[in-house]
């Protein structure tokens, strides 16, 4: 074995035994770690094994009016645009978020939702940050949300805006909800040019 290899592999164990490299590097492979002590909970993209209780969970929240019921079929073909919170390293699913995109400069978080066991920790916040920070990632200008929680999404920079203001085509989800076209959910923005949470 050459002296460079053997440098090269002692200079990768070190970096893996730092915990800024493997909070780096966890980042940068999609795992967003919330307790670096435990390891556990985790945000990540969720993958197939995790929709069938993403569904689940989206249609607790739903069967209570406070969020649009999501089939396992759409939620499979959508399955690139969640976030997920989950246990490590058993995989429980506890929460999940999306980033949709609706234009070239415009994105909407959809369907937040986290499990009672697991409310009131900041992890609500947490999945919002991952889906923003991969908006910006895909230099989108624009996030926008429909909510019952404004104040929440006010916390996190976003403002009040009419939804006149919306594009039409964002409507075509709202046309499942049992209150169209009487929505009395809160539209807010957030713009992403130079903007931080």
């Amino acid at each position: 074995m050459s002296r460079g290899l053997r440098e090269g592999e002692a200079e990768a164990k070190a970096s893996a035994s730092n915990p800024l490299f493997l909070r780096r590097y966890r980042k940068l492979a999609g795992t967003i770690m919330i307790d670096q002590e435990s390891a556990s909970p985790i945000i990540t993209k969720a993958v197939a094994a995790d929709i069938e209780t993403v569904h689940k969970i989206l249609n607790l929240f739903a069967e209570k009016g406070l969020l649009l019921p999501r089939s396992l079929s759409e939620l499979y073909e959508r399955l690139r645009q969640y976030f997920v919170l989950k246990s490590e390293p058993e995989g429980r699913v506890y929460g999940v978020c999306g980033l949709g995109i609706c234009w070239k400069d415009l994105a909407e978080i959809q369907s937040l939702a986290i499990l009672e066991t697991h409310q009131g920790k900041g992890f609500g916040r947490k999945l919002v940050e991952a889906c923003l920070e991969e908006a910006r990632f895909l230099e989108l200008n624009r996030v926008f949300t429909l909510t019952y929680i404004p104040e929440f999404f006010k916390q996190m920079g976003f403002t009040a805006i009419d939804k006149s203001l919306l594009p039409h085509k964002i409507w075509a989800d709202c046309l499942k909800c049992p209150k169209f076209p009487d929505c009395d959910e809160t539209a807010l923005m957030l713009e992403l040019n130079g903007s931080s949470t």
